[in-house]
C-alpha cells in the first residue's frame, strides 16, 4: 500500500505561521505601549499608583526614569517604566496640556 501523500502542506505551514505571529505581536500592542507612555509622561506628585509588582503609593518625588513612592511609612524608588496604573484619575484625564 502507497504512503498517501499530505496535499496542502503550504497551507497548514502558512496557518501556523498566521498563529504564531498574532500571538506573538498583537495589532492592539502598539497602541497599549502608547496609552502606557501617555500615562508615564502625565505622572506627578502626589499621584496614587500601583506598580507592577503591587505596591500602592502616592508619589513623592519624580526623576527622568524613576519615581519615589510612599507606601505606608516607607519610601521606595522605583523605576517610573514599572508603573502600571495611576489610580487617582484615568488615562483620558490624564493627559498632558
Amino acid at each position: 500500500m502507497p504512503a498517501r501523500k499530505n496535499d496542502r502542506p503550504p497551507v497548514q505551514i502558512g496557518a501556523l505561521i498566521a498563529i504564531f505571529y498574532l500571538n506573538a505581536d498583537p495589532p492592539s500592542a502598539a497602541s497599549r505601549s502608547g496609552r502606557h507612555r501617555q500615562l508615564l509622561a502625565s505622572l506627578q506628585r502626589g499621584d496614587r499608583i500601583v506598580t507592577s509588582g503591587g505596591i500602592i503609593g502616592e508619589v513623592v518625588h519624580l526623576k527622568d526614569d524613576e519615581v519615589t513612592v510612599k507606601s505606608a511609612e516607607s519610601r521606595l524608588i522605583v523605576q517610573r517604566s514599572n508603573i502600571a496604573n495611576i489610580l487617582n484619575r484615568s488615562v483620558e484625564a490624564a493627559k498632558p496640556q
